[in-house]
C-alpha cells in the first residue's frame, strides 16, 4: 500500500523523512503549503497523479508540529487525532459560533480509522484527541478557551489536517492526523516555542510508527 505523507512546509517533511533510514518506496513525504486551502489542493495534487499513473494511495497522513492545549497536550508531546474539525468553518452570529453544518452545508469533522488510530497511540506513546484547523492561528487566552468550550476532547491545533482530509475525503482514501507539540494554545510567546523539540518528537514519533503504517490495510477497520 502507497503512503502520502503531508506536512505543511519542508523542515517539516524533512524531520519526517528523517525517520526512515532506508528509503521507502511506498511512502512519499511532500510538503503541500501552509493553511487548509494550499493543503487540499497540493493533496488532491499529489493523490490525483499516482492515481493516474496507476499507484494510487491507500492512506494519506497529515503531519507536522502544533500548538497544543494545556495541560492536556504539552510542549514535546505527541498527538493523533481522533477527530480532525475545521474549527472556524461557519458563522459567527449574536448567539455564538455557528458551525457550517448547521447552516446546512458539508461537513467539519474528519474521523480517522479508529484501529488505525489506536495502533498509532500504541506504538508512539501519543494522546488521542480531536485535532483542530484553523485559518487563523489562536493567540489570545479567550479565543483559546472558547475553542476548548467548543470541542472539549481538542488537544491541539494546526492549519493544514482539515484541508488534507477533504482531499483524500474527495478520493476515498482514509487519512490519518499526527503532531508533535511546540507551544502552548494561548497568548503568543515566541519565546516559549520548541520547534526544535517537537520536529525531533516528530522525527522519533514517525520512527515509531512506520511499522503500523506499512502492515495496516483498510479492512483492518
Amino acid at each position: 500500500m502507497r503512503i502520502l505523507v503531508a506536512t505543511a512546509v519542508p523542515v517539516e517533511r524533512d524531520a519526517v523523512a528523517r525517520a526512515f533510514t532506508d528509503p521507502a518506496p511506498a511512502l512519499d513525504v511532500l510538503a503541500v503549503g501552509v493553511g487548509p486551502a494550499l493543503a487540499a489542493a497540493g493533496t488532491a495534487t499529489a493523490l490525483t497523479r499516482a492515481a493516474l499513473e496507476g499507484a494510487a494511495y491507500g492512506l494519506v497522513v497529515s503531519a507536522g508540529i502544533a500548538g497544543g492545549f494545556p495541560p492536556h497536550a504539552p510542549v514535546g508531546s505527541l498527538v493523533v487525532a481522533d477527530e480532525i474539525t475545521a474549527a472556524d468553518l461557519g458563522a459567527e452570529t449574536a448567539e455564538g459560533f455557528v458551525p457550517v453544518t448547521e447552516l446546512g452545508f458539508g461537513t467539519v469533522t474528519h474521523r480517522p480509522p479508529a484501529a488505525l488510530v489506536r495502533a498509532a497511540v500504541a506504538a508512539t506513546g501519543a494522546r488521542a484527541g480531536a485535532v483542530l484547523t484553523v485559518s487563523t492561528v489562536t493567540g489570545t487566552a479567550a479565543r483559546a478557551s472558547a475553542l476548548r468550550e467548543r470541542h472539549p476532547t481538542a488537544l491541539a491545533e494546526a492549519m493544514e489536517g482539515f484541508g488534507v482530509a477533504e482531499a483524500a475525503a474527495a478520493h476515498g482514501v482514509p487519512v490519518l492526523e499526527i503532531r508533535a507539540v511546540s507551544n502552548p494554545v494561548g497568548p503568543r510567546d515566541r519565546a516559549a516555542w520548541r520547534i526544535g523539540d517537537a520536529l525531533a518528537a516528530l522525527t522519533e514519533g514517525f520512527g515509531k510508527l512506520a511499522p503500523v503504517l506499512e502492515s495496516w490495510r483498510h479492512h483492518d477497520d
